[in-house]
């Protein structure tokens, strides 16, 4: 019998061992489809954003292409747009050198004919025309080669006019028509300033001035002819001129100089033969002017 109750006892604890196995699996089998209902819900939230993210994505990556798309035919239209204004750009160049050229050309038609015509003047030997003429026809269109030939031509005439004005001048002061010459002489100078007939020119005219009691006038041209050193051969003509103008006009101090200076400079001249005798003269003079300033009763105060 004790065998048996131990048997049953044995049973018995296994039963409980078994229920208690069995409450065991059971909450582990309930604790694990827990785990998997929580493993579900986590990986059906992954697959919900990785569905989402792929949508954002791929929205994303579409807006981002229709942009860069956007921006590609932008640029391409702006390259279309500055080659086309580059174009009209070049287009209204060409057209203003072609009206340039157009006006250029008419400009060169026209001067080539007054160019014939004034070259015409010049076959012709009128001077006077040439030399009236030649400030306007310079400022026309003319090639290097006619713009030379023209200037070459009107200095020759007006050295030319020049001297025949100068000779004429030297005629009228031989009759002693001194207000004649003085106008040909001025025209001398006028025509060729810088011609080297001009000194000889100044001196005949300070002595057709000083011939008309201009001595003031006179003395200036003369000066000039002194100072001068394009020929120095008529230096000592003008200090001579110098001289007697200045006396003329009562300048004493200026005349000895001039006379000083022609005396020491060109001892052996004529001119400075007769130059000593008028420097004692006009020193005398000098001398008595201040005596005879010196001599004036000075005003009695009031």
């Amino acid at each position: 019998m004790r065998d048996v109750d131990d048997e049953v006892r044995e049973i018995k604890k296994e039963i409980v061992e078994s229920r208690g196995l069995i409450i065991k699996t059971n909450n582990l089998v309930n604790a694990l489809g827990a785990d998997i209902k929580s493993i579900a819900k986590r990986q059906a939230g992954y697959e919900r954003r990785l569905n989402w993210n792929s949508g954002i994505a791929i929205a994303v990556i579409g807006v981002l292409s229709f942009a860069g798309l956007k921006l590609y035919f932008d640029a391409q239209i702006g390259g279309v747009q500055s080659e086309m204004s580059s174009a009209e750009t070049t287009v209204e160049e060409l057209q203003s050198d072609l009206g340039d050229e157009v006006r250029r050309a008419a400009e060169r038609a026209s001067a080539a004919a007054q160019a014939a015509e004034f070259y015409e003047l010049i076959r012709a030997r009128k001077r006077l025309e040439v030399v009236r003429g030649y400030p306007e026809i310079v400022k026309r269109a003319l090639s290097p080669v006619e713009a030379a030939v023209f200037r070459d031509f009107e200095q020759r005439f007006r050295r030319d006019l020049s001297l025949e004005a100068y000779q004429k001048g030297l005629a009228s002061a031989e009759a002693r028509k001194h207000e004649a010459a003085i106008e040909r002489f001025e025209e001398a100078i006028e025509l060729d300033p810088s011609g080297a007939h001009i000194p000889a020119v100044k001196h005949s005219l300070a002595i057709s001035l000083r011939q008309q009691k201009r001595p003031a006038e006179a003395l200036v041209f003369a000066q000039q002819v002194a100072e001068q050193t394009t020929d120095s051969a008529l230096q000592p003509d003008g200090w001579w001129l110098v001289a007697l103008s200045a006396r003329d006009l009562n300048d004493l101090d200026t005349a000895r100089e001039a006379l000083k200076t022609l005396i020491r400079k060109w001892p052996r001249s004529a001119l400075s033969r007769d130059a000593r005798p008028l420097l004692r003269a006009v020193t005398r003079e000098a001398y008595l002017g201040k005596q005879d300033a010196s001599a004036e009763p000075s005003p009695e105060p009031e």
